[in-house]
């Protein structure tokens, strides 16, 4: 199976070697359209600042693509920014792609200098561990959204049928849960 991972900004290369830890996982860095016209299964969207990331992908000629490759029914894993670029919309107007319905406040847990470890409670029971930067809070949603975790109140990470996305940075841990979900994903 082969996983993009959309390398211009952020955390890419921790997304990529938890990716390459899980057997019969392929990955290989989206920097460019063509890479991105690359065959693959499923794409990850990392964390980083979303603002940067939407920018360079409508810089080079990326955005629209991305979203018609998601539109299409491509899997895709954001974590963070990727959350807020996959979002229906932002409390703060930012551009998304609509992938997901869900409503988020961008940096609800502050400032860069605020950025810490925690650990969430998933809908399993299970205990997680949840590295927050610069996170967002996933305020509202929709029907077919079923949360997956939950931090001090907050959703911090759900899904629908192909979209999974996180508040936080599973890749800064060394639990590929959410990895391996998302691969289970892509296989359907």
């Amino acid at each position: 199976m082969e996983i993009g991972i959309l390398a211009l900004q952020g955390a890419f290369a921790e997304h990529r070697k938890t990716l390459s830890s899980i057997p019969g996982i392929t990955t290989h860095e989206i920097r460019n359209a063509e890479d991105l016209d690359r065959p693959m299964d499923g794409i990850v969207i990392p964390g980083g600042e979303s603002t940067a990331i939407t920018k360079l992908l409508e810089s080079l000629g990326m955005w629209d693509l991305l979203k018609s490759k998601i539109d299409a029914g491509l899997p895709v894993f954001g974590t963070c920014a990727g959350l807020i670029i996959l979002a229906r919309k932002t409390l703060d107007g930012k551009k998304c792609l609509d992938a997901i319905d869900i409503t988020v406040s961008r940096n609800a847990y502050g400032r860069q200098i605020d950025s810490f470890f925690s650990f969430g409670t998933m809908s399993d029971k299970q205990v997680f561990p949840l590295v927050f930067i610069r996170a967002p809070i996933i305020d509202e949603t929709g029907p077919d959204v079923e949360c997956l975790c939950m931090d001090k109140g907050h959703i911090v990470a759900c899904r629908n049928d192909r979209i999974l996305v996180t508040s936080f940075h599973p890749e800064l841990t060394d639990n590929p849960y959410f990895h391996e979900l998302f691969v289970k994903m892509c296989a359907k």
